[in-house]
């Protein structure tokens, strides 16, 4: 088994592994205010993912930080732990929504890490990110006997009676982005995943929110892009930025939340309108790719470059453009080739008997690129795929 540990990298594009702390402080607010504020249950992940999620890393990134067609076949393992199989397995990967290059990327780590264990891959999803248009796709899989499905689930709830077919069908079902039930697979009311892997999204919703206090000199407007509420990943992130805006104290309002379906044209122009409404906004926060965008070109449009910071969630080509012509100042990467890879590597070892190593939660961590590091190899490498 390899396990990715997710890393934080600074300013110089230097790794910071996950279970180390960043003790020097960059900024006056202090993270443990932030912390105080989100109610979270330290029992809802494994390996205690969001109780012990170094925080502390979020005053680094302010400072503009970088942060597997049958059971039974025989396994071996590499020297590097990672499972080998003789046995040629049918794995299927569920996708969020078609095209998306946050998929794309996901797909490819996925099909590396499926032709080097003998693996055959299958890759389908649905047009929009909608869990009645992800639903079909998933019986037709279980119609098709694969015997290992990853998902990134449209919806936290509705999402959990198809992957239970599934599951009763002896598929080996693998979280990857999103989660179902509350993410907490050993003692949550959702237990039959193999694993979660993905980003931890509380943590980023704060760095993105942290970001934009800093950007805007610690007092002003933020508004929210977000997609819908009912996404376990965007939830989240919505969560960690109220609470960052939270943690100043009235210095910081949050002017407004809307939901575009996961459309850009719709956030754009949902954020044209707050524009009007609220002439001197300072900050945008978008939780993801298309919320990002439509945010973007609604400054664009309003000639307010430079002067609207926007905090970006999701790195594809696009992204980095705006960031390099200063309408967005931090845009935070998240690893989808690594969930991809290390998902086809557990679905190989379960379905070849291996489980006592695989953990329920694997944090895949990301990495927080501004206009002071988008050269670098950590950054270039981060960037999504478009094809």
């Amino acid at each position: 088994m390899k396990c990715m540990a997710p890393r934080y990298c600074g300013l110089n594009g230097v790794s910071i592994d996950h279970t180390h702390q960043i003790n020097r402080r960059k900024n006056s607010m202090d993270i443990k205010d932030i912390m105080n504020i989100v109610d979270m249950d330290d029992a809802k992940f494994d390996d205690k993912h969001l109780n012990r999620r170094q925080f502390l890393i979020g005053s680094a990134a302010v400072a503009g930080s970088i942060f597997l067609a049958s059971c039974g076949g025989q396994s071996t393992t590499t020297g590097s732990g990672t499972s080998t199989t003789t046995k040629k397995y049918t794995i299927a990967l569920v996708q969020g929504v078609k095209g998306d290059p946050f998929y794309v990327t996901m797909q490819k780590g996925a099909q590396a890490e499926a032709d080097k264990l003998g693996a055959t891959l299958i890759v389908d999803g649905p047009a929009q990110f909608d869990a009645t248009l992800q639903t079909p796709i998933v019986d037709a899989l279980i119609a098709r006997k694969v015997d290992a499905m990853i998902i990134a689930a449209c919806d936290k709830q509705a999402m959990i009676a198809p992957l239970q077919r599934a599951n009763d069908a002896g598929i080996k079902v693998i979280s990857v982005d999103t989660f179902i039930g509350n993410g907490d697979y050993t003692s949550g009311p959702v237990t039959f995943p193999l694993s979660y892997i993905g980003s931890d999204n509380v943590q980023g919703g704060m760095i993105a929110g942290q970001s934009i206090i800093k950007a805007i000199g610690g007092k002003g407007k933020i508004y929210i892009q977000n997609v819908k509420p009912g996404i376990s990943t965007t939830d989240q992130r919505e969560q960690g930025c109220k609470a960052a805006i939270q943690a100043t104290n009235g210095a910081v309002t949050l002017v407004g939340v809307n939901y575009n379906n996961d459309s850009a044209a719709t956030a754009a122009e949902q954020t044209s309108a707050l524009l009007r409404r609220v002439p001197d906004l300072s900050g945008i926060f978008g939780t993801n790719l298309f919320s990002a965008e439509g945010a973007a070109q609604a400054v664009k449009n309003a000639n307010k470059q430079g002067t609207i910071k926007i905090a970006n969630f999701d790195a594809p080509v696009q992204s980095i453009t705006d960031l390099r012509n200063k309408v967005v100042d931090i845009v935070i990467a998240q690893l989808p080739g690594e969930m991809g890879k290390t998902a086809v590597d557990y679905a190989v070892q379960a379905l070849n008997g291996n489980t006592s190593g695989l953990k329920k939660r694997v944090p895949t961590g990301y990495v927080v690129i501004d206009r002071t590091n988008v050269d670098t190899p950590e950054a270039q490498n981060a960037i999504y795929k478009s094809s």
